[in-house]
Protein backbone atom coordinates (compact mmCIF):
# COMPACT_ATOMS: atom_id res chain seq x y z
CA UNK A 1 0.00 0.00 0.00
CA UNK A 2 1.30 3.46 -0.93
CA UNK A 3 -0.04 6.96 -0.55
CA UNK A 4 -2.07 7.95 -3.59
CA UNK A 5 0.01 11.07 -4.35
CA UNK A 6 3.11 8.87 -4.50
CA UNK A 7 1.36 6.49 -6.91
CA UNK A 8 0.36 9.44 -9.10
CA UNK A 9 4.00 10.50 -9.23
CA UNK A 10 5.19 6.96 -9.94
CA UNK A 11 2.71 6.69 -12.81
CA UNK A 12 4.01 9.94 -14.29
CA UNK A 13 0.68 11.74 -13.96
CA UNK A 14 2.11 14.61 -11.94
CA UNK A 15 4.78 15.48 -9.42
CA UNK A 16 3.93 14.57 -5.84
CA UNK A 17 2.97 18.14 -4.99
CA UNK A 18 0.82 18.43 -8.12
CA UNK A 19 -0.73 15.07 -7.18
CA UNK A 20 -1.70 16.49 -3.79
CA UNK A 21 -3.48 19.34 -5.56
CA UNK A 22 -5.38 16.86 -7.75
CA UNK A 23 -6.49 15.00 -4.62
CA UNK A 24 -7.58 18.20 -2.87
CA UNK A 25 -9.59 19.11 -5.97
CA UNK A 26 -11.46 15.81 -5.69
CA UNK A 27 -10.25 14.56 -9.05
CA UNK A 28 -8.77 11.27 -7.80
CA UNK A 29 -10.75 8.17 -6.81
CA UNK A 30 -9.84 4.76 -5.40
CA UNK A 31 -12.37 2.03 -6.22
CA UNK A 32 -14.92 4.74 -6.92
CA UNK A 33 -14.38 6.62 -3.65
CA UNK A 34 -12.91 10.12 -3.68
CA UNK A 35 -9.34 9.99 -2.36
CA UNK A 36 -8.17 12.17 0.50
CA UNK A 37 -4.66 13.31 1.40
CA UNK A 38 -3.19 10.35 3.24
CA UNK A 39 -5.31 7.76 1.41
CA UNK A 40 -3.31 4.63 0.61
CA UNK A 41 -3.96 2.18 -2.20
CA UNK A 42 -2.60 -0.97 -3.78
CA UNK A 43 -2.47 -0.53 -7.57
CA UNK A 44 -2.30 -4.32 -8.02
CA UNK A 45 -5.75 -4.83 -6.51
CA UNK A 46 -7.46 -1.42 -6.61
CA UNK A 47 -8.53 0.90 -9.42
CA UNK A 48 -7.18 4.42 -9.11
CA UNK A 49 -8.63 7.03 -11.44
CA UNK A 50 -7.76 10.64 -12.24
CA UNK A 51 -10.60 12.60 -13.86
CA UNK A 52 -12.26 9.24 -14.48
CA UNK A 53 -9.29 7.73 -16.31
CA UNK A 54 -7.58 4.69 -14.76
CA UNK A 55 -4.00 5.10 -13.61
CA UNK A 56 -1.50 3.23 -15.74
CA UNK A 57 2.11 2.62 -14.83
CA UNK A 58 4.56 2.96 -17.69
CA UNK A 59 6.89 0.03 -18.16
CA UNK A 60 9.54 2.37 -19.55
CA UNK A 61 10.09 5.85 -18.17
CA UNK A 62 11.09 8.78 -20.35
CA UNK A 63 13.76 11.36 -19.53
CA UNK A 64 14.13 14.22 -22.00
CA UNK A 65 16.36 17.29 -22.12
CA UNK A 66 14.81 20.17 -24.08
CA UNK A 67 16.29 23.48 -25.22
CA UNK A 68 13.39 25.78 -24.40
CA UNK A 69 13.26 28.78 -26.74
CA UNK A 70 12.22 32.28 -25.70
CA UNK A 71 8.44 32.76 -25.80
CA UNK A 72 7.44 29.27 -24.67
CA UNK A 73 5.73 28.54 -21.35
CA UNK A 74 7.11 25.77 -19.11
CA UNK A 75 3.80 24.00 -18.48
CA UNK A 76 1.47 21.49 -20.13
CA UNK A 77 -1.21 24.09 -20.87
CA UNK A 78 -1.43 27.86 -20.75
CA UNK A 79 -4.75 29.58 -19.92
CA UNK A 80 -3.70 32.55 -22.03
CA UNK A 81 -3.14 30.38 -25.09
CA UNK A 82 0.59 31.00 -25.34
CA UNK A 83 2.79 28.26 -26.86
CA UNK A 84 4.02 25.69 -24.35
CA UNK A 85 7.07 23.44 -24.33
CA UNK A 86 4.78 20.44 -24.87
CA UNK A 87 4.31 21.57 -28.47
CA UNK A 88 8.01 20.90 -29.09
CA UNK A 89 7.83 17.12 -28.53
CA UNK A 90 5.95 14.45 -30.54
CA UNK A 91 2.34 13.74 -29.63
CA UNK A 92 3.08 10.25 -28.25
CA UNK A 93 5.52 11.79 -25.73
CA UNK A 94 3.24 14.76 -25.06
CA UNK A 95 0.78 12.41 -23.40
CA UNK A 96 3.44 11.04 -21.06
CA UNK A 97 5.98 13.62 -19.95
CA UNK A 98 5.62 16.95 -18.17
CA UNK A 99 8.02 19.83 -17.43
CA UNK A 100 10.32 19.47 -14.43
CA UNK A 101 10.87 22.90 -12.92
CA UNK A 102 10.41 26.11 -14.86
CA UNK A 103 12.03 28.71 -17.05
CA UNK A 104 10.09 31.95 -17.50
CA UNK A 105 8.81 32.84 -20.94
CA UNK A 106 11.60 35.30 -21.76
CA UNK A 107 14.37 32.90 -20.71
CA UNK A 108 15.77 29.96 -22.66
CA UNK A 109 17.88 26.88 -22.19
CA UNK A 110 17.83 23.47 -20.52
CA UNK A 111 14.53 22.09 -19.25
CA UNK A 112 13.75 18.50 -18.29
CA UNK A 113 10.62 16.63 -19.37
CA UNK A 114 10.01 13.42 -17.40
CA UNK A 115 7.27 10.93 -16.59
CA UNK A 116 9.20 9.87 -13.48
CA UNK A 117 7.30 11.75 -10.80
CA UNK A 118 9.56 10.65 -7.97
CA UNK A 119 12.69 12.05 -9.59
CA UNK A 120 10.86 15.17 -10.76
CA UNK A 121 9.71 15.86 -7.22
CA UNK A 122 13.23 15.41 -5.84
CA UNK A 123 14.82 17.70 -8.43
CA UNK A 124 12.34 20.52 -7.76
CA UNK A 125 12.16 20.26 -3.95
CA UNK A 126 14.13 23.08 -2.27
CA UNK A 127 15.81 20.80 0.27
CA UNK A 128 17.78 18.97 -2.44
CA UNK A 129 19.52 22.21 -3.54
CA UNK A 130 19.95 21.15 -7.15
CA UNK A 131 22.54 23.31 -8.91
CA UNK A 132 21.51 25.28 -11.99
CA UNK A 133 24.04 27.14 -14.13
CA UNK A 134 23.19 30.09 -16.35
CA UNK A 135 24.94 32.23 -18.93
CA UNK A 136 23.58 35.73 -18.59
CA UNK A 137 24.08 38.92 -20.60
CA UNK A 138 23.43 42.00 -18.45
CA UNK A 139 23.42 45.74 -18.97
CA UNK A 140 26.45 47.70 -17.94
CA UNK A 141 29.93 46.86 -16.72
CA UNK A 142 29.75 44.56 -13.70
CA UNK A 143 32.29 45.63 -11.11
CA UNK A 144 33.79 44.09 -7.95
CA UNK A 145 31.06 45.43 -5.64
CA UNK A 146 28.21 43.83 -7.63
CA UNK A 147 30.13 40.56 -7.92
CA UNK A 148 30.74 40.51 -4.18
CA UNK A 149 27.04 41.04 -3.43
CA UNK A 150 26.02 38.21 -5.74
CA UNK A 151 28.65 35.90 -4.25
CA UNK A 152 27.47 36.62 -0.69
CA UNK A 153 23.73 36.72 -1.36
CA UNK A 154 21.39 39.65 -1.95
CA UNK A 155 18.18 40.73 -0.23
CA UNK A 156 15.06 40.17 -2.33
CA UNK A 157 11.45 40.89 -1.35
CA UNK A 158 11.09 37.23 -0.31
CA UNK A 159 14.26 37.18 1.79
CA UNK A 160 18.01 36.84 1.53
CA UNK A 161 19.33 34.56 -1.22
CA UNK A 162 22.04 31.99 -0.78
CA UNK A 163 25.40 32.91 -2.34
CA UNK A 164 25.53 32.57 -6.13
CA UNK A 165 28.74 31.35 -7.75
CA UNK A 166 29.35 34.16 -10.23
CA UNK A 167 32.16 34.87 -12.69
CA UNK A 168 32.67 37.19 -15.63
CA UNK A 169 32.85 35.49 -19.03
CA UNK A 170 33.33 38.56 -21.22
CA UNK A 171 33.05 42.33 -21.24
CA UNK A 172 31.19 43.77 -24.20
CA UNK A 173 30.10 47.24 -25.30
CA UNK A 174 27.98 48.50 -22.37
CA UNK A 175 27.22 44.92 -21.33
CA UNK A 176 28.78 42.01 -19.40
CA UNK A 177 28.48 38.28 -19.96
CA UNK A 178 28.30 36.33 -16.69
CA UNK A 179 28.11 32.73 -15.55
CA UNK A 180 25.82 32.37 -12.53
CA UNK A 181 25.19 29.15 -10.58
CA UNK A 182 22.50 28.91 -7.91
CA UNK A 183 21.07 26.13 -5.74
CA UNK A 184 17.70 27.71 -5.04
CA UNK A 185 14.59 27.79 -7.17
CA UNK A 186 12.80 31.04 -6.47
CA UNK A 187 10.70 32.58 -9.22
CA UNK A 188 12.85 34.60 -11.67
CA UNK A 189 15.62 34.50 -9.07
CA UNK A 190 18.64 35.23 -11.25
CA UNK A 191 16.88 38.14 -12.95
CA UNK A 192 15.82 39.61 -9.61
CA UNK A 193 19.29 39.23 -8.10
CA UNK A 194 20.86 41.06 -11.01
CA UNK A 195 18.21 43.79 -10.89
CA UNK A 196 19.07 44.38 -7.23
CA UNK A 197 22.77 44.91 -8.02
CA UNK A 198 21.91 47.30 -10.85
CA UNK A 199 22.47 45.11 -13.93
CA UNK A 200 19.20 44.15 -15.65
CA UNK A 201 19.26 40.94 -17.69
CA UNK A 202 19.23 41.22 -21.47
CA UNK A 203 19.49 37.48 -22.18
CA UNK A 204 19.41 34.45 -19.89
CA UNK A 205 20.23 30.88 -20.92
CA UNK A 206 20.24 27.92 -18.52
CA UNK A 207 23.16 25.77 -19.64
CA UNK A 208 23.25 23.02 -17.00
CA UNK A 209 21.18 21.34 -14.30
CA UNK A 210 23.02 19.26 -11.73
CA UNK A 211 25.77 18.24 -14.14
CA UNK A 212 23.54 17.66 -17.19
CA UNK A 213 24.72 20.05 -19.89
CA UNK A 214 22.71 21.84 -22.58
CA UNK A 215 25.69 21.45 -24.91
CA UNK A 216 24.99 21.91 -28.61
CA UNK A 217 21.26 21.16 -28.36
CA UNK A 218 19.52 23.74 -30.55
CA UNK A 219 16.49 25.84 -29.47
CA UNK A 220 13.26 23.88 -29.83
CA UNK A 221 15.05 20.51 -30.00
CA UNK A 222 15.15 17.72 -27.44
CA UNK A 223 17.17 14.61 -26.72
CA UNK A 224 16.94 11.61 -24.42
CA UNK A 225 19.09 11.76 -21.33
CA UNK A 226 21.79 9.12 -21.29
CA UNK A 227 21.70 6.30 -18.77
CA UNK A 228 24.68 7.83 -17.00
CA UNK A 229 22.88 11.20 -16.71
CA UNK A 230 19.75 9.60 -15.27
CA UNK A 231 21.82 7.60 -12.79
CA UNK A 232 23.66 10.76 -11.72
CA UNK A 233 20.41 12.65 -11.17
CA UNK A 234 18.95 9.80 -9.14
CA UNK A 235 22.08 9.59 -7.00
CA UNK A 236 21.99 13.32 -6.37
CA UNK A 237 18.28 13.13 -5.51
CA UNK A 238 19.05 10.37 -3.03
CA UNK A 239 21.73 12.52 -1.40
CA UNK A 240 24.63 10.51 -2.80
CA UNK A 241 26.59 13.53 -3.99
CA UNK A 242 29.54 12.84 -6.23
Amino acid sequence: MERVQKLLARAGVASRREGERLILQGRVTVDGQTAQLGTKADPATQVIRVDGKPLRFATELHYLALHKPVGYISSRKDPEGRPTVMELVPSHLRRLVYPVGRLDADSEGLLFLFDDGELANALTHPRFQVSKRYQVLVKGEVGPEALSKLRHGVLLEDGMTAPAHTRILDRLNQATALEVTIREGRKRQVRRMLDVVGHPVQRLVRVAIDGVELGTLQPGKYRNLTGAEVTRLKREAAGEHS
